[in-house]
């Protein structure tokens, strides 16, 4: 007899596995080929459960906003094979966990920042976070600042593999996909993570590498673990 553990565990991985499926198929309808574009899991709130189903249906790539919730999410599923991306803010009292805790820093956004990763030896791949709306309220670098904050980080020993960013709110996504491609190409950076559940086939259609996919995987936040991700609404801004 199915005990109410597995029943829940399976039903979380079909959810995932399903979603999955729909996600590649709108990379797929882009021209790309989904095995090229690396899909990382965003589990902030989802919990180790369903870290455990992504991983379930292949994917190793996770995502954590926070550094609290990515060791906690992290250490229930020691046990698995899967790289830890930190998505969040590089506080200067928290680095030198950061730095013990992922496998890629994905949010570099400052020279200070990265003069404290080169003290603490940092070797895991960074990638610089671009701000193209110019609010003051986000993090991010200008795109001006772009290629100065890589070549310091470089010179400091650094392993910068690419750039990350997040559309504008109310717009401008194509822009801020298309300044991200162009400040990669030119900077010699293979990797450049952009696009949320929301905008999966502009950021492929603009050359991301990898997209970063919470609601479109999990469900909606603060819902059922097994409720259906058409639910979903917002910004998805939690994601990045």
């Amino acid at each position: 007899m199915t005990s109410p553990v597995s029943s829940a565990e399976e039903a979380r991985r079909d959810l995932v596995a399903r979603n999955l499926r729909e996600v590649r198929r709108r990379i797929a309808a882009t021209g790309r080929d989904p095995a090229q574009v690396r899909i990382v899991a965003v589990a902030k709130s989802f919990g180790p459960e369903m870290v455990r189903a992504a991983a379930a249906v292949g994917l190793s790539a996770i995502g954590e906003n926070y550094l609290d919730e990515l060791r906690a999410t992290r250490d229930a599923t020691s046990d698995l094979d899967l790289s830890w991306h930190y998505l969040g803010a590089l506080q200067s009292n928290k680095i030198a966990r950061i730095v013990a805790s992922c496998d890629v820093i994905c949010s570099l956004a400052r020279v200070k920042e990265a003069e404290r990763l080169a003290q603490l030896g940092a070797s895991q791949p960074l990638y610089v976070e671009v701000d193209v709306s110019g609010e003051s309220r986000r993090r991010g670098v200008s795109p001006q600042e772009v290629p100065t904050l890589v070549t310091r980080a470089r010179e400091l020993g650094l392993v910068v593999t690419g750039l990350m960013t997040v559309a504008p709110l109310g717009g401008g996504a194509r822009e801020a996909f298309e300044v991200t491609r162009d400040l990669a190409d030119d900077l010699g950076l293979a990797e450049r993570s952009m696009g949320m559940s929301e905008d999966v086939e502009l950021a492929c259609e603009m050359g991301s590498t990898e997209v970063r996919i919470g609601r479109a995987l999990f469900g909606p936040r603060g819902a059922d673990s097994v409720a259906s991700p058409n639910m979903d609404s917002g910004s998805g801004r939690e994601e990045r």
